[in-house]
C-alpha cells in the first residue's frame, strides 16, 4: 500500500491567498486540516516505533540484522478531541510481530493521549512519572525516546511563536535572565535564558520572548533588541533592566527614546544576597519606603534612616542602592499609578517562580532545543491567565499619555 504524503504544518500562503480572493476557508476545511495534521504525526510516530522493532531505519538494508521486515500497512481510522474521526496507515511486519504502543490494537479513541504526555512534561514530570500515568491510563508504556518524538512536535510551534509580530509600542518592558545548565560538545556549560515581559497599550502583560544564549552579557541584549525591532517593536517608553554594564548603552542604541529604569525586583535580588536569612522579612520591609516613597527627596530621607539601621551590618546591601540611585531615581519623575507599574515585581517574579518551580527538579538539559522547548510549555501555562489589564490600568494610560503625548497618540 503507498504510504499518502502529508504536510504537519499549515500553509499559511494559501490560508492568506484564500482570503484574498474573497474564498476563505471554510470551517470544515480547517477540520480538514486538522485531521491530516494528526494523520501525519501519529504515523511518523508508528514509523519511529516499527524501526525500534525492526532495529534498522527504513531501506537501510545495511545495518539490517533480522530476518523481519516491514509488509505494507494497514488503514484504522482514531477519533480525537481536536481533529474528529481521521484515518491513519499503520505499517506491518512481515512475521506479525509489530504491535503499535501509541495507539493500542483495539483502539479507536485517542483524545488527549500528546496533550496529556505535553502537560505533564510542562509540569516537570520525569520520563518515568510520565510513563507510570500514561500506562495507568491507557494500558501502554512510553519510552523516553517516544516521550522525546511526541514533545519534539512541539517546536515548529514554539519556534514560530518566537518569531511572530510584535506590537509596535510597548510602555513598559522588564528584561531579565536565568541560568541553566546545557550540555554541549559532551560537557555541561552555563547558558542563560533572556526573558522580556512587555505590558502593552491595552494593559495586559505579555511574553515577548524567551532567548538561549551565552552568560548574560549587553553585547547580547543588543542582538535581543534588534531581533524586536524586526519583528515590529518600533517604540518602547520605559525599560526595566538591572546593572549590567552597558545595557543602557545597548537598549539606546536600538530605542533612543526609552527611558531606562534600574529593576527594583533586580535591586531587592542583589541587596538581599548579602542579608542573612532571619533578618530578610525585616529588611526588606524596611526598604519598600524608600520605592513607594512620593517623590525622590523623601526617597532620599528613608534611604538615610535605612544606611542608618542596616548600613553597619550589612553595608554592601545598602551600597547597591547608593551606588545605583541615578538609575532608580528616573521613577520618581511619574506619577504614583506609573511609578507602581515599574517597581511592582509581580510580573518578572511571577514568571520566574513559575519558571523555577517546575525546572527546579532538572538539575541540567541536554541540548538547547530540549531547554527551550520545556521552558515554552511552562511559559504558556503561565502566561494564560494574563488575560486582563493591569489594575487601573485606564488612569495609567492617560498619565502616560501627558508623558509620552505624540509617541503613544500614534500608536492608539
Amino acid at each position: 500500500m503507498k504510504n499518502k504524503k502529508k504536510s504537519p504544518l499549515v500553509n499559511e500562503e494559501f490560508i492568506k491567498e484564500r482570503y484574498r480572493s474573497g474564498n476563505p476557508l471554510t470551517a470544515d476545511e480547517i477540520q480538514n486540516m486538522f485531521k491530516d495534521a494528526f494523520s501525519h504525526i501519529f504515523e511518523s510516530c508508528f514509523q519511529s516505533e516499527i524501526e525500534d522493532e525492526l532495529g534498522y531505519s527504513k531501506y537501510d538494508y545495511q545495518n539490517k540484522e533480522t530476518n523481519n521486515s516491514r509488509n505494507g500497512y494497514s488503514k484504522k481510522k482514531l477519533k480525537s478531541d481536536i481533529a474528529g474521526e481521521f484515518e491513519v496507515e499503520i505499517p506491518r511486519d512481515r512475521n506479525g510481530e509489530y504491535e503499535p504502543q501509541l495507539v493500542k490494537k483495539h483502539q479507536k479513541d485517542i483524545s488527549s493521549i500528546d496533550d496529556k504526555i505535553l502537560s505533564m512534561y510542562a509540569k516537570g514530570m520525569s520520563t518515568e512519572a510520565i510513563n507510570s500515568h500514561i500506562e495507568d491510563i491507557y494500558k501502554f508504556s512510553v519510552s523516553k525516546e517516544q516521550v522525546s518524538r511526541v514533545t519534539d512536535k512541539i517546536l515548529p510551534i514554539a519556534k514560530e511563536w518566537q518569531n511572530r509580530p510584535l506590537d509596535s509600542l510597548y510602555t513598559v518592558i522588564f528584561l531579565d535572565g536565568m541560568s541553566f545548565d546545557v550540555r554541549e560538545n559532551g560537557s555541561y556549560h552555563k547558558k542563560t535564558v533572556y526573558v522580556i515581559i512587555g505590558i502593552r497599550i491595552d494593559g495586559r502583560k505579555e511574553l515577548l520572548g524567551l532567548w538561549i544564549g551565552e552568560n548574560e552579557t549587553s553585547k547580547y541584549w543588543l542582538t535581543i533588541l534588534n531581533d524586536l525591532k524586526s519583528r515590529g517593536v518600533q517604540d518602547i517608553l520605559i525599560a526595566c533592566v538591572d546593572g549590567l554594564n552597558g545595557f543602557e548603552q545597548a537598549i539606546n542604541s536600538v530605542y533612543p527614546l526609552a527611558k531606562i529604569q534600574r529593576c527594583i525586583v533586580h535591586i531587592i535580588r542583589n541587596c538581599t544576597r548579602y542579608v542573612n536569612y532571619k533578618d530578610r522579612k525585616a529588611f526588606c520591609a524596611d526598604m519598600k519606603p524608600i520605592y513607594k516613597a512620593v517623590n525622590e527627596e523623601s526617597a532620599l530621607e528613608s534611604l538615610v534612616e535605612f544606611d542608618e539601621k542596616w548600613g553597619k551590618k550589612y553595608p554592601y546591601a545598602v551600597k547597591v542602592w547608593q551606588n545605583n540611585w541615578d538609575g532608580i531615581k528616573t521613577m520618581f519623575e511619574y506619577s504614583p499609578e506609573i511609578r507602581h507599574v515599574i517597581y511592582t515585581t509581580n510580573a518578572i517574579e511571577g514568571f520566574n517562580n513559575g519558571i523555577k518551580r517546575i525546572t527546579k527538579t532538572k538539575n541540567s538539559f541536554m541540548s538547547d532545543e530540549s531547554l527551550f522547548k520545556l521552558l515554552y510549555l511552562v511559559s504558556k501555562d503561565i502566561t494564560k491567565k494574563w488575560t486582563m489589564p493591569i489594575h487601573n490600568w485606564n488612569l495609567i494610560l492617560n498619565q502616560l499619555l501627558i508623558y509620552f503625548e505624540e509617541r503613544l497618540e500614534k500608536h492608539l
